[in-house]
């Protein structure tokens, strides 16, 4: 009978700890997974060190707020913070915000930065006057009508990887993947 509690409770730790490495994995994988079963799949794919260069040439002799729609690991919003910028980033994977706010206070910008987890399609943008989208072709024609329909005049959008199909760029920088145009609001609204 000694024999046999020691099997199940040597049981019951297997079936323990098989249970804990199962959650643990779905809860790691999960925020990365599911961006996959929308509708529009965003992969989070990190900004390139040309892609970050390209982006704050393009926020040269701009001031104001900053916001990354999409802003993965915090790359862009922690480089547009050390120059200066308020900025703020919007993700929908947690474990990449807890990251962002990590790396952001690592160097020191945590003062100067924000993210949060949020879908961008229920955030309003209308308070920024630069914005950065790292976004996907298939949702670029619906977030350009959105950030027509909430953006002041002076704002300048930097659209990273693929430009917004109706506007036509005020700037451009970098090439292949690399490239970003940045469009000023003012113009593209004709």
């Amino acid at each position: 009978s000694k024999g046999g509690c020691r099997r199940t409770s040597w049981g019951l730790w297997v079936t323990v700890g098989v249970g804990g490495a199962v959650v643990a994995l779905y809860s790691v994988a999960t925020p990365f997974i599911t961006p996959a079963l929308r509708r529009v799949c965003l992969p989070f794919v990190p900004a390139t060190p040309a892609q970050i260069q390209n982006v704050l040439k393009m926020l040269e002799n701009r001031s104001g707020s900053l916001v990354d729609i999409g802003s993965g690991d915090g790359r862009i919003v922690i480089a547009a913070a050390k120059r200066g910028f308020e900025a703020v980033g919007y993700e929908l994977n947690p474990w990449l915000v807890w990251y962002s706010r990590y790396r952001a206070w690592r160097d020191g910008v945590h003062q100067n930065t924000k993210f949060y987890i949020s879908d961008l399609w229920k955030v309003s943008f209308s308070r920024y006057t630069n914005v950065v989208v790292f976004g996907v072709p298939q949702m670029m024609p619906q977030l350009e009508k959105k950030l027509e329909e909430e953006l002041e005049c002076n704002a300048r959008i930097i659209a990273c990887r693929f430009p917004f199909p109706c506007w036509i760029p005020d700037h451009t920088a970098g090439e292949g993947i690399d490239t970003v145009w940045a469009y000023d609001l003012k113009h593209s609204r004709g």
